[in-house]
């Protein structure tokens, strides 16, 4: 009888003990990119007991073993988890498409009104009529749905804490695990006041009568406009007497973010210009970076678009080489799809695939940038699975260094066999970002490494990934120039990878690039760093061809006028095609290269040309040579190891083509790219007629890429 009580008893204590509440924790994650999601709701299923997850996708809870956690979030798959003996759960949640369309096009449709988002609170003059506060940080507490003003520990005299629904961490939270240990301070809100940043302190004293109108943001919608400095949430005041901001302009005037002015290439006269001379572009950072923007649902600059390097985002079917030469040549001329008067002419080079387990052994150093302005989710977080992604394809004969930069420079990992993964990967995985940008210092001694390793005939670079925000040491452009000018002398080549966006310096990278021998590519999500570190894991590491420059002589008698359609950045002076020490561009194994003319034929009236008077000493048109061909094509170009170039000639026949699907394809991403320039060129065309031009020119489109452009573009149409 004993026994059996006793055996009751500690039934009984069990269950009251299964029954008390506990602290669950767990992060939520994104089962597509792995990257944690923050402002995830999470409930215990039919209670109101709720709380969402911080910054870094961490929740906090007090739940009961049996009880069902139910975790919700705009654009995902509702998901559900019942608390059983562990304390930690973590979840993985699965997009839901239709819903993540409907966000994208609706959560920012309000962009081009005068209202940022679908904004947590708005509030008018009208509203603040009536109210008795004298400050702004009181007068919300009655007036603005889902901001929650309290004192602070109770004590009068003290300014308020302000917290803004979807911030669950305004009071702090520290979030750890085995890789990643990061104190997010949330104690307020980012204010901004007529375009412009200011604390908390000068909001606190903002008379109220001086407020024409608020807007108040959640974290997440904060985020998306001002990068990590929204992620409390973002409090935006327009004052009376002032012009009101429209969504561009405070976007604009806060954003950090610097890109170089491109003046869009006019129609040259091939009778006093036959000669269009311009350097290669494999670059493909302008085209997911304006994805970035699209998706974010923010203006594009029109400095941003860089319509060679949307074309070149994409894949198209050229033949590989079949001589000595490392890239096939290849040419299509068709009618204008946006303008029936005039010509549409593609060039395509092909650089001939080598496979990764024959390409020379690798001595690759990372420099990672670990600046303050590099802790938002997009950027470090992101980098470190980025690399992650180029690390498993090393090979025990490569090795990798890492040097990091805040602060001061510094290294992080010596020379490592690719043998040995775990141990690279591990140092990737303890970065942590603070400090200031000491750039110049950085790149000095990632140079240097990189030198002391040096593998004769072999893949000798360094791969610098930034958001581009040097501000210490060798800061300008022309600073930064010089010093890659110099480095590359060592045969050590250079590729910059962009991340983040709020202070994103394209103009800064692209130098760094172009000048290092390098490409420069930006990564904005796991599918973007599956694309350049793994189906292009050999053209972003090894150049098979370098300084590879194109100039196309036009044939006067049959073309009146030419435009080169992008490549602005990339123009060269005609004396600079057979200069061998001029700087060009690098092709990448596997890499291709497509450039689009715009041609008006002889004979033909369009408004785009101005009348020149007649030459009075040269007299070209009469000859009776070159009837049949419409324009010459050289390349010249040299072997990684060599500083001698080589040449190839193309002759393109005065014959017209049905638009392949490729053409048609690329037709649609520059016309687009002129649409987003809102160029003069475009002839009137639509946002419809690109979509035409994409659906014609989809293909087999195996990866995906031409349906996600097709989606962007709808996406854009929308907002």
């Amino acid at each position: 009888m004993k026994q059996l009580q006793l055996l009751c008893m500690a039934l009984l204590f069990g269950a009251l003990a299964n029954a008390q509440s506990r602290t669950i924790t767990g992060t939520v994650t994104s089962n597509t990119d792995g990257l944690p999601l923050p402002g995830v709701n999470v409930i215990v299923k039919g209670t109101s007991n709720g709380v969402q997850t911080d910054f870094d996708g961490n929740y906090f809870i007090m739940a009961e073993t049996g009880d069902v956690l139910v975790f919700s979030f705009i654009g995902m798959k509702e998901t559900t988890a019942i608390v059983a003996g562990n304390n930690v759960i973590n979840v993985g949640m699965t997009e839901d498409v239709e819903a993540l369309e409907e966000v994208v096009v609706m959560g920012f449709s309000s962009i081009s009104r005068d209202r940022i988002t679908s904004a947590v609170s708005s509030v008018t003059i009208k509203d603040i009529k009536g109210t008795s506060s004298a400050s702004v940080d009181n007068m919300l507490r009655g007036v603005a749905s889902g901001v929650q003003v309290t004192a602070q520990n109770g004590q009068r005299g003290q300014s308020p804490f302000i917290k803004i629904r979807g911030n669950s961490s305004i009071n702090g939270v520290k979030s750890e695990n085995k890789n990643h240990s990061v104190k997010f301070n949330a104690k307020e809100p980012l204010y901004i006041l007529d375009g412009k940043q200011i604390s908390e302190s000068e909001f606190n004293n903002i008379a109220v009568k001086k407020i024409k109108h608020i807007e108040v943001l959640s974290a997440m919608q904060g985020e998306v406009l001002y990068g990590y400095a929204g992620t409390k949430g973002v409090i935006v005041l327009r004052t009376k007497g002032k012009k009101n901001f429209t969504d561009t302009s405070i976007i604009k005037d806060f954003l950090n973010e610097s890109y170089t002015p491109i003046e869009e290439n006019n129609f040259e006269l091939s009778l006093y210009s036959p000669l269009s001379t311009f350097s290669i572009d494999v670059d493909k950072a302008g085209y997911s970076n304006i994805r970035r923007m699209i998706n974010n649902g923010q203006s594009i600059p029109k400095e941003a678009v860089k319509i060679e390097e949307m074309v070149n985002y994409f894949d198209y079917n050229y033949p590989q080489p079949k001589n000595n030469h490392p890239f096939s040549i290849n040419t299509e001329v068709v009618q204008t799809p946006w303008h029936k008067s005039t010509q549409l002419v593609r060039i395509g080079l092909q650089g001939k695939t080598i496979d990764v387990d024959h390409l020379p052994a690798s001595n690759l150093t990372f420099l990672i940038d670990v600046s303050g302005s590099m802790s938002s989710q997009n950027k470090l977080p992101l980098l470190k699975k980025a690399f992650a992604l180029l690390v498993n394809q090393l090979r025990e004969q490569d090795k990798v260094s890492i040097v990091v930069y805040a602060g001061a420079a510094g290294v992080a990992l010596e020379p490592t066999s690719g043998k040995h993964k775990d141990k690279i990967l591990s140092a990737l995985q303890n970065l942590e970002s603070g400090g200031s940008t000491a750039g110049g210092a950085g790149i000095k001694l990632a140079y240097k490494l990189a030198k002391e390793n040096f593998i004769k005939n072999g893949n000798n670079r360094v791969i610098l990934a930034t958001d581009g925000d040097f501000n210490v040491g060798a800061s300008s452009d022309q600073d930064m120039q010089d010093l890659i000018e110099k480095k590359r002398e060592t045969g050590v080549f250079l590729s910059v990878i962009g991340f983040g966006y709020g202070n994103y310096k394209d103009s800064k990278l692209e130098i760094l690039a172009d000048k290092g021998n390098g490409n420069h590519a930006y990564i904005d999500n796991m599918l973007e760093a599956q694309k350049v570190f793994g189906k292009e894991f050999g053209g972003t590491l090894y150049t098979i061809a370098k300084d590879v420059k194109i100039q196309v002589e036009f044939n006067p008698k049959k073309v009146q006028a030419y435009r080169l359609i992008g490549y602005e950045n990339r123009l060269l002076a005609d004396e600079d095609f057979v200069d061998d020490k001029k700087d060009a561009g690098e092709l990448g194994s596997g890499h291709k290269v497509t450039a689009l003319y715009e041609v008006v034929p002889v004979g033909v009236d369009v408004n785009y040309l101005k009348k020149v008077q007649p030459l009075k000493y040269t007299n070209i048109a009469n000859s009776n040579s070159y009837n049949d061909e419409l324009f010459t094509v050289k390349f010249r170009y040299k072997q990684p190891n060599e500083d001698k170039s080589k040449e190839i000639v193309h002759i393109q026949k005065n014959e017209l083509t049905q638009s392949s699907n490729d053409m048609n394809f690329a037709a649609a991403v520059a016309l687009f790219g002129m649409k987003l320039k809102d160029s003069k060129y475009h002839n009137n065309a639509s946002i419809s007629e690109v979509l035409e031009l994409a659906n014609k020119g989809k293909d087999e489109d195996r990866n995906g890429y031409r349906a996600e452009f097709i989606r962007l573009v709808e996406t854009y149409q929308s907002l």
